[in-house]
Formats: structure tokens, C-alpha cells, sequence
């Protein structure tokens, strides 16, 4: 398996508890108290360290740091929209077709030779 490949598979696992640490509280759980949203939260981030860093080292022996920033960005919003969508209930709007140019168009300039 590639350096980058691997990157990009603890990437998606790490934003894919990243992304739940940070929302998944705020569907349903307004009536429970802040302090176990907090350590909830917590708890998920320590999976998603656990995948992150040993992704960003691997990453950062193929790539330069702007190309594995952009890179994470890029998975970011790849894995937030569908948890917005079915997980959150959102409506998919416009909004985030544009926020994906605007992230192709930095993947263009940062990668570029």
C-alpha cells in the first residue's frame, strides 16, 4: 500500500470520528448536560488522534505540509456533507457545491508542479 493511500485511509477514519466528536451532540441531545457532551466528545477525539497523527506522519513523508493540509481539507468536507445529510438530516443545498470548487480550485494550486 502507497504512503499516500494509507494517508488518505486514516484521513477518512479520522474525520470520520472528527466529524461525529464535533456534531453528532448537537442531534437530539440538547436536554442532556454540556459536561458529558464534552467528555463524549473527548473520548471520540481520542480515536480520531489516534488515526490522525500516524496518518499526517506518513503523509508528510510523500507530501509537503499545505499538500496534507488541503489534502485533509478535501476529506473533510467529503466526509461532513453525507454526515450532514443523513446523519444530521440537512437538506444538500448549493452551498456545498461550492464550498467543493473552492476546495478543488486549492487542491489545483497547492499540488501543482
Amino acid at each position: 500500500m502507497t504512503p499516500y493511500f494509507k494517508t488518505i485511509l486514516l484521513l477518512v477514519a479520522s474525520n470520520a470520528f472528527m466529524t461525529f466528536a464535533w456534531y453528532a451532540h448537537l442531534k437530539g441531545h440538547e436536554s442532556r448536560p454540556l459536561f458529558l457532551a464534552v467528555f463524549a466528545s473527548w473520548g471520540i477525539a481520542f480515536f480520531e488522534y489516534s488515526l490522525q497523527v500516524p496518518a499526517n506522519r506518513i503523509g508528510y513523508n510523500v507530501m509537503s505540509l499545505a499538500q496534507l493540509k488541503i489534502l485533509q481539507e478535501v476529506i473533510a468536507l467529503s466526509v461532513f456533507v453525507p454526515f450532514a445529510v443523513f446523519y444530521m438530516k440537512e437538506s444538500f443545498n448549493w452551498n456545498y457545491i461550492w464550498a467543493a470548487l473552492c476546495i478543488v480550485g486549492a487542491v489545483f494550486f497547492i499540488f501543482r508542479g
